[in-house]
């Protein structure tokens, strides 16, 4: 039933690299600059201000495919530490711990990582 999905393969993964890029852009604005809401009070102004940067220009350089194993890689390890730090101690399960976002971004930003940018990407890698 899904094998003629099968041909639209790279379309569909460049497709979820430009979402996953552009929906993760707003972590990265929302620390930065407030917006499209204010951040989490709980994070300390130099990390709220790393984070923010490494989120917005990471989510950019995925949204155009540039260098978007490298960068996958690199988000994919900060979703992990960002779970394990600020979402585990509250409760080891994610809906109850309010990480579930983070989860999925950690595995989408790894299969990326290992599954390159699909089509429509500005650079390859």
């Amino acid at each position: 039933m899904l094998d003629p999905l099968q041909r639209f393969k790279p379309e569909l993964l460049g497709l979820m690299r430009i979402a996953t890029g552009i929906t993760f852009l707003e972590h990265g604005t929302q620390k930065l600059f407030g917006f499209p809401v204010p951040p989490p009070s709980r994070l300390a102004m130099p990390l709220l201000i790393f984070t923010g940067v490494l989120e917005t220009l990471g989510a950019i350089l995925i949204t155009f495919g540039v260098r978007t194993r490298i960068v996958a890689f690199v988000l994919s390890g900060e979703m992990a530490v960002g779970y394990w730090w600020m979402h585990v101690r509250n409760s080891f399960y994610p809906i109850a711990n309010g990480g579930e976002v983070m989860v999925l971004y950690c595995f989408v930003f790894l299969y990326l990582a290992a599954a390159g940018g699909g089509r429509w990407t500005f650079a390859r890698g």
